[in-house]
């Protein structure tokens, strides 16, 4: 009996020296498992966190806009354990780890008392830690993934717990799993979860709150009045149950479906222009206060303007020096229809905006002076599309006019008579050299409309020309953002002509013809500013400089509606003015100092059809102090009937009761013949006759002396003619 007692012992001995043999290979095995689990450092996966939403920030690190990017899921910046409430952070690890402080990645008391329990429960009660949870989500996705669900599955969990435990603190475990833990519908993370849910920072949450997110974590997708229900379990635990009621009317309030979060929307259109990838942070040149002035100014005079079919506008301010985008508002918000439209970048009409870039490169070429005279007179040119007939805004003509008054009041006619000197084809090009990338078409296409801008550009593009004639002619592109590739600047035009057009585009007498001596291009301190409208009346513009600044405004349809009576002083001049006025509330601005090469000179006109004056010169145009000054561009044409016209009669009016108009542009002593016989008295331009006899017609337009000055051979057609010809 004894000899079988000592082999009892020793059998239990080695029993138990197998199982400790066993132990011990388990727990190397585990520890070599562990240590070389593919665990990422905290410091990775905070760096690697993509919020969906991408930020614009301004000049001075203020949040202008945030985009979002990513629409599968709603994700914010990566948010410090410091940065949320403390009750939030104590409700979860009550509701889902409550030993998380004290074991090492896996709770061996929460494992056994699952399993009892799942010996009597239908559904099995998970003993999944935060470490677990936060392991399972930050394994990589494999093919199919099998791995993840089983035995297997649940493993590889514990496993990677335990080499988070062994890696990171508590902290940085808590941390991370809050901001990438899902809440409900498309909401991830404690940031996006408090604020598309609660309306709230994860910093100002109470225990009533806290409590609910905690309930949503382990089931997002469950119906209110669980949520509420689990929520003042947790508040229970807490020993916060005056809490409870609370909670259940916050759980309550929860939206199912998609959740609206509320951000900043200042630049809107610039973001979508510059952001490219989710989670992204950019830093531009606008400034906030510039920026929401000049949108809050839009909106406010576009809503005055409702009522003349006006809904859409769009500003730009840059800084002169350095090329910046201090203010980009593409369009009016809830004011328009098509709001997403970015009328920044929209190519429209320029209108009249471009003729001082025309008169400045006369004035450059030495073709024109700011007191050269031109003819305000009509005008008619053959073009390969037809007859071009130019006409000045208010239908009326002026007769001499000098350039300054000519730019400065706006006139059609004399603009048009300066691109025939300047030519179409050097025009474009100059244009195409002020950064106008949206001309791609050749001079035929364009015609002598270019010069009333019947062509297409941009507000940007537009406004940093205008800032060109502020730098003396040196062109340089406008910038978003510090770091951004510029082009090579260059100079367009002479910084003396420049100087001209900026001091005729500032001077109040210059306009005042066409726009009075008060009007909203009237300011408080020194600005050169143009208006300009379009064909059809669908665009409206204002662009101007100060010695600071460059504002362009823009104001019309998107839909391409044409404006009710809206004039360049009664659509955009009034925003363009509150801007410049906002911008130099606290510094004047100055009128710019004479670069060297242009003088003074004293000119007087005879006849005087303009008051004298002193004018800017470029030194080497200067001429005498008295000038009598013969019409630049002023050849005497015939306008109508146009040269080659058939003209076929109306078969539904009496012969007798039609009639043809014969018209000339020349107030001068020229006289109108046809068929070699005069049919008016010499000097009267336009004259109405009987309709003349089937068949072809010379009209000549001569001197007095009998020099033919031009000449138009044109049809009647008889009234059993077929029809086909062309009316006039």
């Amino acid at each position: 009996m004894r000899w079988r007692a000592m082999f009892s012992r020793r059998r239990v001995l080695r029993g138990a020296a197998a199982l400790a043999v066993a132990g011990v290979c388990v727990c190397l095995v585990v520890a070599v498992l562990v240590l070389t689990a593919p665990v990422p450092r905290f410091a990775e996966v905070r760096a690697s966190h993509q919020g969906s939403e991408s930020i614009l920030f301004d000049r001075n690190n203020v949040v202008l806009e945030r985009l979002r990017l990513d629409q599968r899921r709603r994700m914010l910046a990566w948010t410090p354990l410091d940065a949320m409430s403390p009750i939030l952070l104590r409700s979860v690890v009550v509701s889902e780890d409550k030993r998380f402080w004290h074991h090492a990645g896996i709770d061996l008391v929460g494992v056994l008392s699952a399993l009892l329990d799942n010996l009597h429960r239908t559904r099995a009660r998970g003993a999944s830690t935060i470490s677990m949870q936060l392991a399972s989500m930050l394994d990589p996705p494999c093919d199919g993934c099998a791995r993840a669900r089983g035995l297997g599955g649940k493993l590889r969990q514990m496993r990677n717990a335990m080499a988070l435990e062994l890696h990171w603190s508590k902290r940085d475990i808590l941390e991370a799993y809050l901001n990438i833990v899902p809440f409900r519908g498309e909401l991830v993370g404690i940031d996006a979860g408090a604020r598309g849910l609660l309306a709230k920072g994860p910093d100002g949450l109470d225990s009533a709150d806290a409590a609910v997110l905690s309930a949503l974590i382990r089931a997002p997708g469950a119906a209110r009045y669980q949520v509420g229900h689990r929520a003042c379990v947790t508040l229970r635990k807490m020993q916060m149950a005056a809490a409870c009621a609370r909670a259940t009317f916050v759980a309550a309030g929860l939206t199912p479906g998609a959740y609206a979060m509320q951000g900043i929307d200042d630049a809107p259109h610039l973001a979508r222009r510059l952001l490219r990838h989710p989670g992204e942070r950019l830093r531009v040149t606008l400034d906030a206060e510039i920026q929401r002035f000049a949108s809050e100014t839009l909106r406010t005079h576009l809503a005055e303007l409702s009522e003349r079919n006006v809904e859409d506008g769009a500003i730009v301010v840059l800084d002169n020096l350095s090329g910046e985008v201090l203010a980009y508002v593409g369009s009016s918000g809830v004011l328009s229809s098509a709001s997403a439209v970015d009328g920044v970048a929209a190519a429209r009409q320029p209108g009249s905006t471009l003729k001082p870039f025309l008169y400045g490169l006369a004035i450059d070429q030495r073709w024109l002076t700011a007191s050269s005279v031109l003819d305000d007179s009509p005008l008619a040119l053959n073009t390969p599309s037809g007859l071009y007939i130019p006409q000045d805004y208010d239908r009326h003509f002026r007769g001499a006019v000098s350039v300054r008054t000519a730019l400065g009041s706006s006139l059609n006619v004399p603009a048009v008579r300066a691109l025939t000197m300047v030519g179409v084809d050097r025009f474009l090009l100059t244009m195409r050299s002020f950064g106008l990338s949206g001309l791609v078409h050749d001079a035929d296409h364009y015609g002598f409309g270019l010069a009333l801008g019947g062509a297409e550009t941009n507000l940007l593009e537009l406004s940093n020309a205008y800032r060109t004639l502020a730098n003396g002619g040196r062109w340089s592109e406008a910038r978003f953002t510090d770091d951004q590739p510029a082009a090579k600047a260059r100079q367009v035009i002479s910084a003396q002509a420049s100087f001209i057009i900026g001091d005729i585009l500032s001077d109040p007498n210059a306009r005042a013809p066409t726009f009075g001596l008060s009007s909203a291009l009237s300011t408080r301190t020194w600005a050169a500013v143009k208006t300009g409208t379009s064909k059809g009346m669908r665009d409206n513009w204002t662009v101007g400089y100060t010695d600071r600044y460059t504002v362009g405004v823009w104001v019309g349809n998107f839909s391409g509606a044409p404006m009710w009576d809206v004039s360049g002083v009664t659509g955009a001049a009034p925003i363009w003015r509150d801007v410049v006025e906002h911008l130099h509330e606290l510094t004047a601005s100055r009128a710019p100092t004479p670069p060297p090469g242009v003088q003074r000179q004293n000119v007087t006109f005879k006849p005087a059809f303009e008051a004298p004056r002193s004018e800017w010169v470029i030194a080497d145009t200067a001429q005498p102090a008295e000038l009598t000054m013969q019409l630049v561009g002023a050849r005497a044409q015939l306008i109508a009937p146009p040269d080659a016209a058939v003209i076929a009669p109306d078969p539904d009016i009496p012969e007798r009761r039609q009639s043809l108009l014969l018209q000339a542009n020349s107030a001068t002593r020229s006289c109108l013949r046809l068929d070699d016989k005069p049919v008016a008295r010499c000097g009267q331009s336009m004259v109405l006759l009987p309709l003349p006899a089937p068949g072809k017609h010379v009209l000549l337009l001569a001197d007095p002396h009998g020099l033919a000055l031009d000449r138009h051979v044109f049809e009647i057609r008889g009234l059993g003619a077929k029809a086909g010809g062309r009316k006039s």
